[in-house]
């Protein structure tokens, strides 16, 4: 009974939290799928929860925003069925092993790469905040000039700047080219940041002493996800599918996986019953015994809020141990960036994306 009264605690602290958690983080990226970015996108798979993990940092007046992510794809040739080569792969969700899924998912090929017409659908298309506290953002990233293709970015401004969004740009290639073909211009609409990257150039990753421990306590904190609904079990492989691309990437990105999975914004309402408890426990002690886990089935009332009380206690112990390992990881890289820092470095897709989150949250009030 000391756990579930824990249990129950914890509960009421979190939907207090969730009542103050009004701000939202709305991140959008435009990824050009055209034949010559492939390193656009490998840089993309490294850095992804990293940027996750940026974004997912901010704070609000104390509280913790909500993250939602939307992706585009363009200017990639086998998608010449959808209005010029412009391909919407999610919609603003906060599932990141959705997006994770999605990212990995991307193939070049070809194509007619138009600036304008998918940052226009972008706006059109996605469930924007009307709130002008919450912070709205779009990176597109590719190596064309930024004016190509039939609808002109200028035109495209004015829908920007209704919607209070910022467009970042960051061109894949020579900072003066950029500039020349109008990446610079394209983010200056709106206020945003421009940066040029080096595409095919290979990311880097520093390894610590603390990844071998983080994913060590990840595989311990999948453990207590516990799938229900019908759709459960295939969520459930979605998610042991991620962990092993960003372990395909090398350790520290999937130690970068693991600290986004310690945090708040990592939330698996729809199939893990802990997650879903935490939001409406009516709900779920509603579901029928089919939809039921395993672990559940044929239980009483009584014994499914222990259950879940004590898996919600659990994962609550590693990711603890996660964030303490964290702290001291970001301390070591910090050091070594700082060696590095002597004989200098570039932005590469993930740094460009963080820093300009960090700027730009702090301008909306975001600390």
């Amino acid at each position: 009974m000391k756990n579930l009264a824990l249990f129950i605690g914890l509960i009421s602290f979190s939907f207090v939290a969730q009542a103050q958690q009004n701000r939202k983080i709305q991140l959008v990226i435009l990824f050009d799928a055209s034949n010559s970015m492939d390193g656009l996108l490998d840089q993309a798979k490294s850095k992804i929860w990293a940027i996750v993990n940026d974004a997912g940092g901010l704070r609000y007046q104390g509280t913790t925003p909500v993250l939602e992510i939307a992706m585009y794809d363009y200017g990639n040739s086998g998608i010449s069925s959808v209005d010029n080569y412009v391909r919407m792969q999610t919609n603003f969700t906060t599932d990141l092993d959705l997006i994770s899924a999605k990212l990995f998912g991307i193939r070049t090929n070809g194509g007619e790469e138009y600036c304008g017409a998918v940052i226009q659908k972008s706006l059109q298309q996605l469930n924007w905040s009307n709130d002008p506290k919450d912070l709205k953002l779009i990176y597109i990233a590719g190596n064309e000039p930024f004016n190509q293709g039939p609808i002109s970015y200028k035109e495209v401004c004015n829908e920007i700047l209704k919607k209070d969004v910022i467009v970042n740009t960051i061109y894949c290639g020579d900072y003066q080219q950029g500039i020349r073909e109008f990446w610079k211009d394209g983010a200056t609409c709106s206020n945003g940041a421009y940066f040029n990257i080096n595409s095919n150039d290979k990311i880097t990753s520093i390894a610590t002493p603390y990844d071998d421990e983080i994913f060590r306590l990840n595989q311990s904190l999948n453990g207590t996800y516990i799938s229900y609904g019908f759709s459960g079990n295939l969520k459930k492989e979605s998610q042991l599918k991620e962990d092993n691309n960003a372990l395909n990437q090398n350790i520290s990105v999937a130690s970068e996986r693991a600290i986004v999975k310690s945090k708040g914004s990592y939330n698996n309402a729809s199939w893990d019953i802990v997650d879903a408890y935490r939001a409406d426990s009516t709900s779920i002690l509603d579901l029928e015994e089919r939809a039921m886990p395993a672990e559940l089935k044929g239980k009483s009332d009584e014994d499914i809020k222990k259950y879940i009380a004590d898996k919600t206690i659990e994962r609550s112990n590693i990711q603890a141990e996660i964030v303490q390992l964290a702290l001291l990881r970001d301390d070591f890289i910090a050091k070594e960036k700082a060696k590095l820092s002597e004989s200098g470095t570039k932005d590469d897709f993930g740094s460009a994306m963080s820093k300009s989150i960090k700027e730009k949250g702090k301008e909306k009030g975001f600390e």
